[in-house]
């Protein structure tokens, strides 16, 4: 499809990017409502993605421009930092002052806006292992304090907690808002394994330093947003404060819509309980314990979708050698990625739901890909995907780049990887800069 602009921009910048997203958001509309091809049809054109210099790097979101967001090690591979990818084009972008930053959610604005958390300069008051310390490498990764980000322009600003030390950002929609959890100054007993202090659901924005607490359900003394639409529709978790990483925390899987809150069910599990993606059409997809483990609270999930209709599905894995399995994106078209994994998460592969069957992506990868794909962890509406793959010939775990083509490997051989929504130079240049990228790659 090849999109045309206006021969004169207007000379707001802003309605200059609203001219180019109308378009964009044009053309992927028109190719979203053609037929998808089943899961088992679908090959796929596989890409790395240059890392920031070190041995690991995951592409954790991707929105309709193809815009990428993830994480990467640095040189050193003793931090990270969150970084995105665009037209092929990098971008480390930077932390709050600390060691380490990550993107870790699927964000889906399609404005430029990425958000994620990252590591302030100040150490931990309490010596809260908060929740950012899973998702950070190296010995800092629990020592300082760490706050939701949003970058746009080039800039990272850290939003605001409800009077504590940490707070956590996952994504944004297309209205300016974005969802996470925040700390308060309340000592919660119920809180565990290094957490002090309780912790809410919120929603921040659309003004640059609003902030604004949902509701629990009764009972609850803490919880998390973790998804959002442009319908008004959240979705996250609630429970006791616990460890601020799911488990009892994640006691009840909610939905936030109209000023009210509602339990979305469960597998028959009693923790874990946890939406991390909902499509404009109000899918949910997450991951949920089912009955049995250990102990109540240890993990034993499986990759779960939910609708008004039909309400929690289990996916189950993609074999009865996997125990684990997470639903980590989802598009319009109701297509889900995620990962399966055995026990431990000793070996883990990479699925795309479709239709109600899942299918291993690396079965279904083009001729000319010689590496192996470990995760999916977000699709958008082309039915692009992004996640992490172990690359043979450096020994390196890489962000890649997946791009559907129906037909056999020649053809999906010959899909450029840095298309995604094919815009004229001179738009790719404006939206570059907006995100602070350069424009070198808008010419390739």
């Amino acid at each position: 499809m090849r999109n045309t602009l206006p021969a004169r921009f207007p000379m707001n910048p802003e309605d200059r990017m609203r001219q180019i997203t109308s378009l964009v958001l044009a053309a992927v509309a028109a190719l979203a409502a053609a037929p998808a091809a089943t899961a088992a049809e679908t090959l796929y054109h596989v890409g790395y993605l240059d890392s920031l210099g070190g041995a690991s790097s995951s592409g954790n979101s991707l929105n309709d421009f193809g815009l990428i967001a993830g994480t990467s090690n640095l040189a050193d591979d003793e931090h990270a930092h969150a970084a995105a990818w665009l037209y092929g084009a990098k971008r480390d972008l930077g932390t709050l002052g600390g060691p380490n930053s990550n993107v870790v959610w699927p964000v889906k604005n399609v404005f430029g806006r990425i958000t994620g958390i990252a590591q302030t300069s100040k150490p931990q008051p309490l010596g809260e292992s908060w929740s950012c310390s899973a998702f950070f490498v190296g010995a800092d990764a629990a020592k300082y304090t760490c706050l939701g980000f949003v970058w746009e322009f080039g800039r990272m600003r850290a939003l605001p907690t409800l009077g504590g030390d940490n707070g956590f950002a996952t994504g944004s929609n297309n209205l300016g808002q974005t969802v996470g959890w925040a700390e308060n100054t309340v000592r919660d007993p119920t809180c565990t394994n290094g957490q002090v202090l309780q912790f809410r659901p919120v929603v921040w924005g659309p003004r640059p330093r609003q902030i604004r607490e949902l509701p629990l359900p009764p009972g609850d003394s803490s919880g998390a947003a973790t998804a959002l639409n442009d319908s008004g529709q959240i979705v996250g978790i609630s429970g006791i404060c616990d460890q601020a990483v799911g488990r009892f925390s994640a006691a009840h899987a909610v939905l936030w819509e109209g000023g009210r809150v509602t339990d979305l069910g469960n597998l028959g599990g009693v923790a874990w309980n946890t939406p991390m993606a909902i499509n404009r059409n109000g899918d949910v997809v997450g991951f949920a314990n089912v009955p049995g483990g250990a102990t109540p609270g240890s993990l034993n999930e499986h990759a779960f979708l939910w609708t008004r209709d039909g309400g929690m599905q289990d996916l189950g894995t993609l074999g009865p050698e996997d125990v684990h399995s997470q639903a980590l994106g989802i598009n319009d078209r109701r297509q889900v990625v995620g990962v399966s994994c055995t026990a431990h998460f000793a070996s883990c592969r990479p699925f795309l739901w479709q239709d109600g069957a899942m299918v291993d992506l690396n079965a279904r990868l083009a001729a000319g890909y010689d590496g192996v794909l470990v995760a999916a962890q977000d699709i958008n509406d082309l039915g692009q995907i992004t996640g992490q793959a172990f690359d043979p010939a450096s020994g390196t775990l890489k962000a890649y780049w997946a791009i559907p083509a129906a037909g056999d490997s020649a053809a999906a051989g010959t899909t450029a990887m840095h298309d995604g929504v094919r815009l004229p130079v001179h738009a790719r240049r404006a939206l570059l800069r907006r995100l602070g990228f350069g424009t070198a790659a808008a010419e390739r």
